[in-house]
């Protein structure tokens, strides 16, 4: 297995980075793919290998630093790097007033959105950093995350944005390379939390949207 060939996907089970994950392991990529459900995380191993592709499957909670510290020395010992990591784990607390947000979502969602990322960042680098081309890191931005009624959701996640695109001007000169990417809207769980009824028809298949990212790594 190439060193660069290797890809972290946290927030591997769902969404985009399910299908980010079928995306790359098509295109070579082996996929250490984590979640905190086990069964997610087989049924897209199913999907990955039905394409061709390859997948190491981490069944746990990026909110617990000693078992993504673990995964990461785990990583280096088997591989020595990782060519690329998809960050898309999120917390989507529901929609409420700024005055109305409930403590125990608002904790979750700081924990998830924004601590988990200050956490990962600096155990993720040096994975990245002994990469042949210093590695790639892919956030996925939100617009949605200012508008009314997010307040709860948008203050964690843009202080997750906020955490990487510091990154992303430190690492010009010596890398890894940080890319920040805003997605179409598409028929995933958080987006039909937010907008429940809406029409899912006339959303970008996450697919697509995997295809158009793979495209940029």
């Amino acid at each position: 297995m190439e060193q660069n060939k290797i890809a972290l996907v946290t927030g591997a089970s769902r969404g985009i980075g399910a299908a980010l994950s079928e995306e790359l392991a098509a295109r070579g990529w082996h996929i250490v793919a984590v979640a905190r459900t086990m069964g997610a995380l087989e049924e897209l191993d199913d999907r990955i290998k039905a394409r061709g592709g390859s997948a190491t499957l981490a069944a746990m909670d990026v909110t617990v630093d000693d078992a993504m510290r673990h995964l990461c020395r785990d990583i280096y010992d088997r591989w020595g790097s990782v060519g690329l990591w998809v960050h898309s784990a999120i917390q989507a607390p529901p929609l409420s007033p700024a005055g109305h947000i409930a403590i125990k979502e608002w904790d979750k969602a700081l924990a998830v959105n924004a601590r988990a990322t200050g956490v990962l960042i600096p155990m993720v680098a040096p994975l990245l950093a002994a990469s042949p081309d210093k590695g790639t890191a892919l956030f996925l931005a939100d617009p949605a995350a200012e508008q009314r009624f997010h307040s709860c959701y948008g203050a964690t996640k843009l202080a997750q944005m906020a955490l990487a695109r510091a990154w992303a001007e430190e690492s010009v000169k010596t890398g890894p390379r940080v890319l920040i990417e805003a997605c179409a809207p598409m028929p995933t769980a958080l987006r039909a939390r937010f907008h429940p009824g809406e029409n899912r028809d006339a959303l970008t298949p996450c697919a697509a949207e995997a295809t158009r990212l793979a495209d940029l790594l």
